[in-house]
């Protein structure tokens, strides 16, 4: 049975037989992560997935990568498929996209009315109230744009006090 001590001064003593290569341990997840996706693939399922269910379906079956994948509107304003489906109001989208395992926000879930979660983030974090989706828009707008379904989370969020639709980007 080896000690600790001995085994840590042996082992100290072969490094610099095996080299400086012997220190470079690789990454198991790096070294299998695939390339990032294209940009130009990005921002057109980005921009598909706030009007267009085939099209966002097509690309999502031809690439399931995009599913989360965020695009750079500018400034640090990003949106994912879903996040535009959400502030547009296209309720077929946002489900059929958190149907395929996309990432919900507070924001999509305003739109779609899920009035319980969003009322228990809000009293868990009541800062969110004022938060800025993409393109700087507001739980407000995101309620606004749910319509009937979202009506109780609009009603609930103008009693918190927030009357404006869009915040400024920094």
């Amino acid at each position: 049975m080896m000690h600790r001590r001995h085994f840590l001064a042996t082992a100290a003593l072969g490094l610099p037989l095996l080299g400086s290569s012997a220190l470079l341990v690789q990454d198991p997840v790096k070294s299998t992560k695939p390339a990032p996706l294209p940009p130009d693939l990005v921002k057109e399922f980005v921009r598909v997935g706030h009007n267009n269910l085939p099209e966002v379906q097509r690309m999502l079956k031809e690439q399931p990568g995009l599913l989360n994948a965020s695009w750079d509107v500018g400034g640090g304003d990003h949106e994912t498929a879903l996040e535009g489906a959400g502030h547009v109001g296209d309720r077929e989208i946002a489900e059929y996209l958190i149907g395929q395992g996309a990432r919900a926000n507070i924001f999509v879930l305003t739109m779609l009315g899920h009035t319980a979660i969003v009322k228990g983030l809000l009293t868990l974090y009541p800062h969110l109230v004022r938060s800025k989706g993409p393109h700087g828009l507001s739980l407000l707008h995101h309620a606004t744009r749910g319509g009937e379904p979202a009506k109780e989370l609009l009603e609930h969020i103008q009693g918190l006090g927030l009357t404006e639709m869009k915040f400024a980007m920094p």
